[in-house]
């Protein structure tokens, strides 16, 4: 008696792990899903949070990535900025009337 009672919890054992499979392998799909989409995604968040670019060519280099091609980013990389930002100093807003000598 005891043989049938072994052999029918090994039984239930490997169709309990054979019910699992599925349930693993939806797992490890949404897994790799969840990657890729990461992967495809992560051109987007480059430009998006560069300090190449600005404003109004941020959002073209961006359309530009939706519109034509995801490999726009490779282009963005070589030709970013297209027009020189202007580059202020931390010193440019002391006028000469507003500065003070102390010596």
């Amino acid at each position: 008696m005891k043989t049938l009672g072994n052999l029918v919890v090994i039984f239930l054992v490997i169709l309990g792990v054979l019910a699992l499979i599925p349930l693993a392998a939806m797992g490890v799909g949404l897994v790799f899903g969840i990657f890729c989409l990461a992967i495809w995604l992560t051109p987007f968040w480059i430009i998006a949070t560069s300090d190449k670019t600005t404003g109004f060519e941020k959002i073209a280099w961006l359309l530009a990535m939706i519109c034509l091609s995801w490999f726009a980013w490779v282009f963005y990389f070589f030709l970013a900025p297209i027009k020189p930002r202007p580059r202020y100093s931390r010193y440019d807003r002391y006028d000469d009337e507003y500065y003070y000598d102390y010596r």
